[in-house]
């Protein structure tokens, strides 16, 4: 059972970051009837998350329709992110396939978004936005985690909580203050963005380039400014760096069917990170639990980042929500949590991390993608795992690998037919 606190509580729930994750859990969880203090260091309510993909996945589409946001988005020019991805069988392209409308999500800058959500956070009933509020230490009572140490405007602070949430990023520090171990996982990609307007994308859709070890990426998003990214293997990196914009632009350019980034007009300087590494915490301790990049960092190819901070806040305000306002046990409630976080993204981080190490498609990956370029059913399919609304064992279902199969088959039969007939005379 949960041991009550001797000194009593400030709040519910403390959660130290202010970003997606954060300010997510914060509304959902004063929703559910809990009493909220949320922190973040940074004192400009307009703060934002400048390194980012910029793109909501469509898991995290039910996350924004639950927290109200989907109006709001589309009102201030969040695209919705329809994607072809290029690959060296040709592009694959979901939207151009038959079927019904498929799930999306949306492309918006980290500046739009995330005052908006932070706003939603300060107006919501129960909710404490505590800015320029940074996390210092833990408060411990036997080995269990009771509050938070907050350096403030006012000077030194202690907040208890039944709850203390880590909604702080990769580099979490309450992470690092509970002792909660960190597994990394080495990235032998490098990565630089810029901000472009105009940007002439075929359909006005995302681009994505496989080009292994080397990526690329063009996600459209508001205001007609267009994320360029390109994610050269390291061994690239000293040359690289010698001339950042030419070398980044000449890449660019050289990609198949690249769209003219000459006729675009670049309104953001260059950001990047030479060493990106994926980090896997477990997502809960005694009176602690961790969200978003804070609990598990994906790889910054793949744009699944901030889909995952909404849904794991959700997962967090779903399981505890009762035992942190008085009417259930919270080790129980965290348990919860921690299983659903392993089970819906532990599979996911598995096959990230290990494509992360810049090896070539092992033989299912160029089974998958090779006859998804091919068949629509396939780039369908491949639409809602990349979407992460699959795991990867419906992904790799028996039924979807032998269609993959037929699909490469009949595809070989065909490129060979018309050398079998001019030999026969035919």
């Amino acid at each position: 059972m949960t041991k009550p606190e001797s000194a009593g509580h400030d709040y519910d729930v403390v959660i130290g970051g202010a970003g997606l994750a954060g300010c997510a859990a914060a509304i959902l969880l004063a929703r559910r009837g809990a009493r909220v203090a949320l922190l973040e260091r940074r004192s400009r309510p307009a703060a934002y998350k400048a390194l980012c993909t910029h793109s909501l996945t469509a898991n995290a589409t039910p996350v924004l329709e639950e927290l109200g946001l989907v109006p709001a988005l589309e009102k201030a020019g969040a695209v919705r992110n329809e994607a072809r991805w290029y690959t060296r069988w040709g592009w694959i392209e979901p939207s151009a396939a038959p079927g019904p409308e498929l799930p999306y999500g949306y492309n918006v800058r980290r500046s739009t978004l995330d005052p908006l959500l932070r706003s939603r956070a300060a107006e919501t009933p129960g909710v404490d936005v505590l800015l320029g509020h940074t996390v210092t230490g833990l408060l411990q009572e036997d080995g269990r985690t009771t509050g938070v140490r907050a350096s403030t405007p006012e000077g030194e602070r202690e907040i208890r909580a039944r709850l203390v949430v880590g909604a702080d990023g990769k580099d979490s520090a309450v992470a690092k203050f509970a002792g909660v171990p960190t597994r990394r996982h080495e990235n032998a990609r490098f990565g630089y963005l810029a901000h472009f307007r105009n940007l002439p994308l075929r359909d006005g859709i995302s681009h994505a380039w496989f080009l292994v070890p080397d990526m690329a990426y063009a996600f459209p998003n508001d205001d007609g400014v267009t994320v360029v990214a390109v994610l050269p293997d390291k061994k690239r990196l000293p040359d690289f760096r010698e001339d950042l914009e030419g070398s980044f632009l000449t890449l660019f350019r050289s990609l198949p069917d690249a769209p003219d980034i000459d006729a675009a007009e670049r309104v953001t300087k260059f950001t990047g990170a030479v060493d990106y590494p994926l980090h896997t915490r477990r997502p809960t301790a005694p009176g602690l639990a961790l969200i978003g990049d804070a609990a598990l960092t994906g790889d910054p190819l793949w744009g699944v980042g901030c889909g995952w901070a909404l849904q794991s806040a959700r997962w967090l305000a779903e399981a505890v929500a009762p035992a942190v306002t008085g009417r259930g046990d919270l080790d129980r409630a965290l348990a919860v949590y921690a299983r659903r976080h392993r089970r819906r993204l532990g599979g996911h981080q598995y096959l990230a991390a290990d494509f992360a190490k810049g090896r070539p498609f092992n033989p299912v990956e160029r089974l998958m993608f090779s006859a998804a370029a091919r068949d629509g059913v396939l780039a369908r399919h491949m639409h809602l795992f990349a979407s992460r609304l699959i795991g990867p064992a419906r992904f790799l279902s028996p039924l979807m690998v032998a269609r993959a199969a037929v699909v490469n088959i009949r595809h070989r039969g065909a490129a060979r037919r018309p050398a079998d007939l001019s030999r026969t005379g035919a």
